[in-house]
């Protein structure tokens, strides 16, 4: 019961900190996350086209360095300044 109020109570907001589009934040608290035309890292209620490439370029950097981790490299040296 307290694990659901305490996720009935998450800033869904904070998916602009993230760097989602505010159409797919406001999307999804204004549709109650339904409705939504795909979803990957998060649900889309805006340009399905872009987020999809967004997605997928997330997910060859996600493979990207999982293999060199997976190698023996470090986090420290995975780490990269943005």
């Amino acid at each position: 019961m307290l694990i659901q109020r305490k996720i009935d109570e998450f800033p869904h907001e904070i998916g602009l900190f993230l760097g989602y589009p505010p159409e797919d934040v406001l999307g999804f608290i204004t549709n109650k996350a339904e409705k939504y035309k795909c979803s990957g890292i998060w649900k889309v209620y805006g340009d399905e086209k872009k987020a999809t490439k967004t997605f997928e370029m997330y997910r060859k950097c996600t493979d990207t360095y999982f293999h060199h981790y997976s190698n023996g490299i470090s986090i420290e040296r995975l780490a990269v300044a943005v």
